[in-house]
């Protein structure tokens, strides 16, 4: 009939925690990435408090590039330095993992993917959590994750750094100390880990907004338009490109420090 109101429905109650309708494995993606970054973390930590092993030859590991302080050839300015606190491991790694971890820490993607791994922020999608409020990223600490946009400058500057030493990773030096151009295996590890962190930093929500979406009309500057088309096709694989890139980047610390404690030997194919 006209004009009847509607009923008002009360609000669904509250689900306890883990409580859901749902009757696939909702438990298995949380887990995954649960043993995915968390073994990530454990060894990047491991690795980057080592303070050995991360260059062999002309290859240097991307957890320690570039590396500011250290006693290998690749030092911008020298050994440790005499002001490094005595209670502290000295690490090159120290001096500039701040910068890709903050990157990933507050990517758009690896948040959500942690929220519900690590916090249960909610389990999965329609799952109960184990909180009754709800504030999202409007109140600290969460708040500070809008630094997002300022932590893509320095990685952008970061892939231009490893892509250097992926350049670098194409010269050897002989026995007299002359240089010349060759492929080692440890050359194309090194390159590709440049090719996936570009195609996981490219693809970054902010970059595209910053190419076009802060335009109105894209189809008035072309130029943009084609960075904002090609940030928009890597961003659709934004996940894919996330967790590829850290593998990558994790594998090629891994085959610089096994060569250089001559575990493994580097091949030279040219």
């Amino acid at each position: 009939m006209a004009g009847t109101p509607l009923p008002v429905l009360p609000p669904p109650a509250p689900r306890s925690f883990g409580q859901t309708s749902r009757r696939d494995k909702w438990w298995l993606q949380p887990l995954l990435v649960f043993a995915g970054l968390g073994s990530f973390l454990v060894y990047a930590n491991w690795a980057a408090l080592q303070g050995v092993h991360y260059t062999h030859g002309p290859y240097l590991s991307p957890f320690y590039s570039p590396e500011i302080f250290g006693s290998s050839p690749h030092a911008w300015f020298g050994p440790q330095p005499g002001w490094w606190p005595a209670w502290l491991p000295f690490s090159p790694a120290l001096f500039i993992l701040w910068a890709p971890a903050g990157f990933r820490l507050t990517c758009y993607y690896y948040r959500g993917a942690y929220y519900k791994a690590f916090w249960a922020d909610p389990p999965n999608c329609a799952v109960g959590e184990p909180r009754k409020g709800y504030i999202g990223e409007s109140n600290w600490p969460l708040r500070i994750m809008n630094i997002h946009r300022y932590f893509l400058y320095v990685a952008l500057l970061f892939i231009l750094m490893l892509a250097y030493d992926a350049v670098q990773a194409f010269w050897f030096k002989d026995e007299n100390g002359k240089g010349g151009f060759g492929v080692g295996v440890g050359s194309l590890v090194l390159t590709l880990n440049v090719i996936l962190l570009s195609g996981y930093t490219l693809g970054c929500h902010s970059l595209r907004h910053l190419v076009g979406g802060i335009k109105d009309c894209m189809s008035e500057s072309p130029t943009c338009q084609k960075m904002y088309k090609g940030c928009s096709a890597l961003n659709k694989r934004h996940m894919m490109w996330a967790w590829i890139s850290l593998v990558g980047v994790m594998f090629a610390d891994v085959y610089v420090r096994l060569c250089s404690m001559g575990i493994w030997k580097d091949i030279r194919i040219l």
